[in-house]
């Protein structure tokens, strides 16, 4: 085991430098809740940690004048609940952010940290991709950008380049008589991983869904954006017969694996009746926006 640097920087420039110099043998501390865990249990053995959470664009959350959010990458999950308007705006978003670990891991760990962990049933991500957030990255070649559902590869990779930073979420302005939901399955109601899991976010005008997201979770080797099943769902009244349509495309979009926590056929049944119910909540929310 090798001895591990720890560094701290003030400044994005300075993280991006030190974590590109590293040539991969640096890993970046945003919680930690995942990453020290990996430690402990000798899967990652980083030369070098790089602590973003001095960095004041990294910890903040921005409610910007056209009536987005920026949230920053090591913005804890707790941080964003007590945000006086974030959860009015994107309770969806927030639903999926509480449910990473426990109260007490939620102090630490990050959406941002949730999404570069790679994980395909990461519970943030899902939500995210409904929302049509969109992350800002920086690296030795400057700042892009990429919709969150282009960010994962596989599990536990990412589309970050050599020596890129993950700096923070942008979730657009919401129209009038918009609403988003988060619903997941487990087999135990608090801090388990999920079998599934899925995301709505619509718009409802006059009665008639006008836009549409859905975001799915824990079927696939990376989380999904499911646009037939938006498409079901956009021009209707979210009728029964629409409804059903976006939940059988739901799982058709299903690409999941046996393993002891879910067969593949319960996958699949589960992902259309997520749907279902997200869909409900959503609209319910939207008839109140």
């Amino acid at each position: 085991m090798t001895d591990t640097r720890y560094l701290a920087p003030q400044t994005l420039d300075e993280a991006v430098s030190a974590f590109a110099a590293a040539q991969g043998a640096a890993r970046i501390l945003a919680g930690g809740t995942d990453l020290l865990v990996q430690m402990r249990a000798g899967v990652a053995n980083p030369g070098l940690i790089v602590d973003i959470k001095k960095i004041g664009e990294m910890t903040r959350i921005t409610e910007n004048a056209d009536g987005s959010f920026t949230v920053g990458a090591a913005v804890s999950a707790a941080s964003l609940a007590d945000h006086p308007r974030f959860g009015k705006v994107w309770p969806g978003v927030l639903e999926a952010v509480n449910l990473i670990g426990s109260k007490q891991v939620q102090g630490r760990a990050s959406p941002g940290g949730n999404l570069c962990n790679g994980s395909p049933a990461g519970d943030s991500v899902p939500a995210m991709v409904a929302a049509g957030a969109v992350v800002t990255i920086q690296g030795p070649n400057g700042r892009r950008q990429m919709p969150v559902e282009a960010f994962p590869a596989g599990p536990g990779k990412t589309n970050l380049a050599p020596g890129e930073i993950l700096v923070s979420f942008t979730l657009p302005a919401r129209a009038a008589g918009s609403g988003d939901a988060y619903l997941r399955m487990t087999p135990r109601t608090e801090m388990d991983i999920a079998v599934v899991c899925c995301g709505v976010s619509l718009t409802m005008k006059d009665g008639v869904c006008t836009a549409a997201r859905v975001g799915l979770g824990a079927v696939a080797p990376t989380v999904m954006l499911v646009e037939d099943a938006a498409k079901a769902l956009i021009g209707t009244k979210l009728d029964a017969a629409a409804v059903a349509a976006a939940a059988a495309a739901c799982s058709a979009a299903c690409r999941p694996i046996n393993d002891k926590r879910g067969t593949i056929a319960y996958r699949t049944k589960v992902a259309g009746v997520l749907l279902k119910r997200a869909v409900a909540i959503a609209a319910e929310r939207a008839s109140r926006s």
